[in-house]
């Protein structure tokens, strides 16, 4: 077995987006990919194409990104449908996205003309997306009115396209709703200004909250990261949405070490052994991930049991307190996310004793974790 290792299961990448699709009513479901599936594909070109087919094959009908490598990609494994970029893209990076035929963010009169003349040169159609800032206050133009000036200047020019427009929202995972109903009047106004002269535009602005929590931000399309790969946009376990994780993480034991009282582990001395026991030493760090503040914190799944990691988390290994007769040998399997039996250890579990979240710990899983796929 290897020595640290993730497994993500397709099949239940595809389970989610049905899971979304139905819960999106009748609008378009763009599966958010960037990032390599939120970690869960192997790095290449070949892991996204594997999590943006299984996401096109659950009812995802576009895929968005956030750079324009990660677009590009897409393009030359042979995805055709409908590409986003969300993210900045230079100069030549734009000239590069309009020959590929994808589609743009786009918010200054800058990023604009720069889509039109590569679309002018290509004799293609630069496929542009206006984004209004309604109150993230990262990218996008907070001013409705120069919106409303960009979205007619590309309606105007043969070059361009006006395919939609687009916003984000800062709160929708979280309990105070005010915030996020004041972004949804702001682009709500903003997009029924344009529809009266563009109705064929498509206006999408929910993330995977907004879009399980409030039907009203649905609009014409959703974009959904997290969810797609069963993961809970509020913390808490993903089958209350009825998501399936779609990632399994685990290591194996490297070392068992028979414990008297007094004996310690790790740096520091954060675990000393109160009775015998046997420790099982993981060679799985934070170098691969696995946060150092997990130490004496979290769990994993062994033989069944759910066993605590004790002392600190080091580079490349991590200890765990098996107990005075443990049913394990060196070489067995410990599940550091994922399910076995009936223990569970989820993501929304480590990111809540690492106070992050399970965006984090899944995009942080790396170092030497070998990563795969599987249906």
């Amino acid at each position: 077995m290897l020595r640290v290792s993730s497994v993500t299961d397709l099949s239940a990448i595809a389970r989610n987006c049905g899971v979304l699709n139905e819960r999106s009513g009748s609008a378009l479901l763009c599966a958010v990919v960037k990032a390599n599936g939120y970690g869960h594909a192997p790095l290449g070109g070949d892991g996204m194409l594997a999590v943006s087919t299984a996401a096109l094959r659950g009812g995802a009908t576009w895929l968005a990104v956030a750079a324009a490598d990660e677009a590009l990609s897409l393009r030359a494994a042979g995805i055709g449908c409908r590409v986003l970029t969300m993210g900045t893209a230079s100069t030549e990076e734009v000239d590069r996205l309009v020959s590929a035929d994808c589609d743009l963010a786009v918010w200054s009169t800058e990023a604009v003309d720069q889509a039109l003349r590569s679309a002018g040169t290509t004799g293609g159609k630069a496929r542009l997306h206006v984004k209004l800032d309604t109150g993230m206050g990262r990218l996008g133009t907070g001013d409705p009115a120069f919106a409303m000036e960009l979205v007619e200047r590309i309606a105007a020019d043969p070059n361009g396209e006006l395919v939609g427009v687009m916003t984000h929202f800062a709160t929708a995972d979280e309990d105070d709703d005010s915030f996020l109903l004041s972004q949804l009047a702001r682009f709500s106004d903003f997009a029924a200004e344009v529809k009266a002269k563009a109705p064929a535009a498509l206006a999408h602005a929910a993330n995977s909250a907004a879009t399980l929590r409030l039907p009203a931000t649905h609009f014409d399309m959703v974009r959904c990261g997290i969810a797609v790969y069963g993961l809970d946009p509020f913390g808490s376990d993903p089958a209350n949405q009825g998501l399936s994780p779609a990632i399994e993480w685990r290591s194996v034991i490297g070392r068992l070490s028979r414990f008297a009282p007094g004996d310690s582990a790790g740096y520091g001395r954060q675990f000393i052994a109160d009775r015998e026991t046997v420790v099982a030493t993981v060679p799985v760090g934070y170098a691969d991930g696995y946060r150092r503040v997990l130490g004496g914190r979290a769990e994993a799944i062994v033989s069944g049991r759910r066993v605590p990691v004790v002392g600190r988390v080091s580079m490349d290994n991590i200890a765990l307190d098996l107990g005075p007769e443990p049913e394990a040998e060196v070489g067995d399997e410990v599940v550091l996310i994922g399910s076995r039996g009936e223990e569970t250890v989820l993501a929304e579990d480590l990111a809540r004793l690492a106070d992050t979240i399970n965006y984090e710990i899944v995009t942080g899983i790396g170092g030497r974790t070998v990563k795969t796929v599987a249906e």
